[in-house]
């Protein structure tokens, strides 16, 4: 249920006492027994508040040396490049981190501004310098929780290919990582910070990134086109990033809020009351939405930069799917010539059947994947996938000769494309999804939770298609009933059903005691509803209940 004070400023009781934090960082000693004190990597890393024992220094010691360990048996020699968010959490768990690469003779390279980095800008500086490389390969580490409240502080860790580690990689290390934190981490080397810091080498991300950038969109019509821009980084990692863009490229764009504050104190509350920087929800995102008319496109980023909020005069926030379809029809519809004739579209099957019809439409194929943009990496290197994008404002694509640009995702980019959209078509992308459902209609889409217990969620993460015996769905017949990716074949944890209008997918929470539905129709909001109800009973048999 939506919090009655979602999309108002905060106030000084929602903010977090950083000095706390970062004393319980120091200071929590976590128990390895307990599950919630353990590392544990989700799809972006490990994450957790050192409030309650799950994000402290003992963790980043243990899980930078079980990093140190798994490079050097994967042969990884080459520099590590590391970059930090503005969280609380982050510049400690980032020293740490420093004081155990260093202590392992491991070639760091850090921001030369001793400035924050977005999760792009360190995926495009290891794709950099592996370039043409086959031995020397660099690799990289991203202090980040992303969108998550201030409270929190996360680790990410990024191999040679630049995207996030697969799950090979981080079961490894986090296996690793609670063997050292059980051992009172013992095996675990390092030295004072001091000499650390002395040790790493300056590396100029901003400049390398922001000079870059004419290479994956066209800056130059929008500068032409005088496209006035709003950019706001939310307190963000790309704060000093955009007025870089601004100078460099001659952009009429204005740095909406360049405050960094670990509290966030100047954010809008997202739908629960929390503060949170999530750039695809109308709560966080409330104080730009409210100065829509100031600019012909505004942006928002989450903490690290790995997300895209947008904005138009005429619509206001945009549904990340309905972004992410006006960017496909417009790059693979002739934006591109250069790309790769075969290359296919890249989603997550969470993600709206609007970019599957687009996908008939441009005439390409549609490549369906798990969530979790670690599925595109490979498609995005080797130019198979040309754009990957996930529903919850998260993609990249292709630089405009076909070769790959980053494979994590890439908020900036995202957020200048609107532009050059606007820039070369006249029309703002609202305008060019309201052109889509007057062709295809105008889906409903939404996710909603539903409680499940632990034992409940290892079940439906293991369903198999015959586990599911209702042969239609909101009336209409099943289609296909997927416990594995179309795309690559992998297993999607939980469950997909589709008929000719609608669809919905199942999935276990990692972190909450429910499971989360997905669901869309193309009939309307009623008959979403009727899908979502007839969802839960779907999967309710399937469980056994």
């Amino acid at each position: 249920m939506n919090s009655s004070r979602a999309g108002t400023v905060a106030q000084p009781s929602d903010l977090v006492d950083v000095a706390h934090l970062v004393t319980a960082y120091y200071t929590g000693q976590p128990d390895p027994s307990d599950p919630d004190q353990r590392v544990a990597f989700g799809t972006s890393g490990h994450r957790g508040s050192s409030l309650n024992t799950a994000f402290n220094e003992a963790h980043i010691l243990a899980t930078t040396q079980a990093i140190c360990d798994y490079r050097s048996r994967q042969g990884y020699d080459g520099p590590l490049f590391i970059g930090r968010d503005t969280h609380g959490l982050s510049e400690p768990a980032w020293a740490s981190a420093l004081e155990v690469l260093a202590a392992n003779d491991v070639t760091v390279l850090v921001d030369d501004r001793d400035g924050y980095t977005p999760t792009p800008a360190v995926s495009h500086a290891i794709l950099r310098a592996n370039r043409g490389r086959t031995s020397g390969l660099a690799d990289g580490i991203v202090v980040t929780p992303s969108h998550n409240p201030p409270y929190d502080g996360g680790f990410k860790y990024n191999p040679p290919n630049g995207g996030p580690a697969d799950t090979d990689a981080t079961k490894w290390v986090a296996d690793a990582a609670n063997a050292y934190i059980e051992k009172d981490l013992a095996g675990v080397r390092r030295i004072p910070f001091a000499r650390a810091r002395a040790a790493a080498a300056p590396y100029d991300f901003l400049g390398t990134y922001v000079d870059d950038l004419p290479n994956v969109v066209d800056l130059a019509r929008v500068k032409q086109a005088g496209i006035r821009i709003g950019a706001d980084p939310l307190g963000g990692a790309s704060v000093a990033y955009w007025g870089e863009i601004a100078d460099r490229h001659g952009l009429d764009l204005t740095v909406v809020n360049p405050l960094v504050d670990p509290t966030w104190r100047f954010m809008t509350l997202d739908w629960d009351g929390k503060i949170r920087m999530d750039c695809s929800s109308p709560s966080a995102m409330a104080s730009l939405i409210a100065r829509k008319d100031e600019y012909a496109i505004a942006t928002g980023n989450d903490a690290d930069s790995d997300r895209h909020g947008i904005v138009t005069p005429d619509g206001g926030l945009m549904n990340p799917n309905h972004y992410l379809a006006v960017a496909i029809k417009y790059l693979y519809g002739g934006a591109r010539p250069d790309w790769p004739g075969d290359a296919a579209i890249g989603k997550t099957l969470v993600s709206s059947s609007m970019i599957d019809r687009v996908a008939g439409l441009v005439g390409r194929t549609l490549t369906e994947v798990p969530v979790g943009f670690k599925w595109f990496v490979p498609g995005l290197l080797d130019g198979s996938i040309a754009f990957g994008g996930e529903e919850s404002a998260g993609a990249s694509f292709l630089r405009f000769d076909g070769s790959v640009w980053t494979t994590d995702k890439d908020g900036i980019i995202l957020a200048l494309l609107a532009s050059e959209i606007l820039a070369t078509t006249g029309k703002s992308p609202s305008e060019h999804y309201a052109d889509l459902t007057a062709e295809f209609g105008d889906p409903a889409y939404a996710r909603v939770d539903a409680p499940a217990n632990r034992a409940e969620k290892a079940k439906l993460a293991a369903l198999s298609p015959d586990d599911v015996s209702a042969s239609s769905l909101a009336g209409e017949e099943i289609t296909a009933k997927l416990t594995e990716a179309p795309g690559n074949g992998a297993k999607v944890g939980g469950l997909k059903v589709t008929t000719e209008n609608a669809w919905f997918a199942a999935r276990p929470s990692g972190t909450e005691d429910v499971y989360k539905i997905y669901a869309e129709s193309f009939r309307g909001p009623d008959h979403l509803r009727q899908v979502q109800e007839e969802a839960r009973e779907v999967v309710s048999a399937a469980l056994g209940g």
